[in-house]
């Protein structure tokens, strides 16, 4: 099913199982960073190694194409560390197998993977685009901005292609959710199908894939972020 469950209502907002596994993913970032914070040792070791190579693989990707990396940084890591521990979590055993029973009385998942959701996808795309917009006005002036669309420079050929831009920025948004959503969706269906034709053995190579996949979709999707954002912020 493609809408995610309602579980129940607060006034007229709905409480989906995927908004309820956004709020426990919250949660686990923001526990975590409290424990590494307190943990944390001049000589690193274990889990500290671990994201001291992702933080560094992540923050030098981005100095090697901006020198704006101080502001663009932040939001390739968020983007990634949430993205990645949603996919991740999904792929737990049995993390569908709990089930909630609605004010309907239908029987449905209480979590579900957060990112196979369209409206999660599409709010992080709206996101990493505007922010994309509002640092490229920030700092290269409104006028650098909007010439980027608008220009009568060798008229009307420049002014064809500042068109494709526009539209170009909204295929960024379908590009960069469809994308995190196709992917996690259909792996969730293919290991729910598969899980439904044998529960040992045959999900594990399908498992192993979506383990994969999960990872390269929040590294592409941070990625992504990442070179939008230092194309917005150059003036050329």
């Amino acid at each position: 099913m493609l809408a995610p469950s309602i579980l129940f209502n607060i006034g007229s907002f709905p409480v989906t199982n995927t908004l309820i596994t956004t709020l426990v993913i919250d949660l686990i970032i923001v526990a975590f960073v409290v424990a590494f914070n307190v943990s944390m040792s001049l000589y690193p070791k274990g889990i500290q190694n671990i994201l001291e190579v992702v933080y560094e693989y992540f923050y030098n990707s981005t100095k090697d194409v901006s020198n704006k990396v101080k502001v663009i940084y932040p939001w390739v890591i968020t983007f990634f560390l949430f993205i990645v521990i949603a996919n991740l979590l999904g792929q737990f055993p049995g993390f569908e197998s709990i089930r909630f029973i609605t004010s309907s009385g239908e029987n449905v998942p209480l979590f579900r993977t957060a990112t196979s959701d369209l409206n999660v996808t599409i709010a992080f795309a709206v996101i990493s685009i505007f922010m994309c917009h509002f640092y490229s006005i920030k700092y290269t002036g409104i006028k650098s901005y909007i010439s980027r669309f608008i220009t009568f420079k060798m008229f009307p050929i420049f002014m064809f292609v500042g068109f494709l831009e526009f539209i170009g920025e909204f295929t960024k948004v379908i590009s960069l959710s469809c994308r995190l959503f196709g992917n996690l969706f259909a792996g969730e269906s293919v290991m729910s199908t598969v899980s439904g034709m044998c529960a040992f053995g045959l999900p594990l190579p399908f498992m192993c894939l979506e383990l994969m996949v999960a990872v390269i979709q929040a590294i592409v999707f941070a990625m992504l972020t990442m070179a939008f954002m230092s194309i917005m912020i150059e003036k050329h």
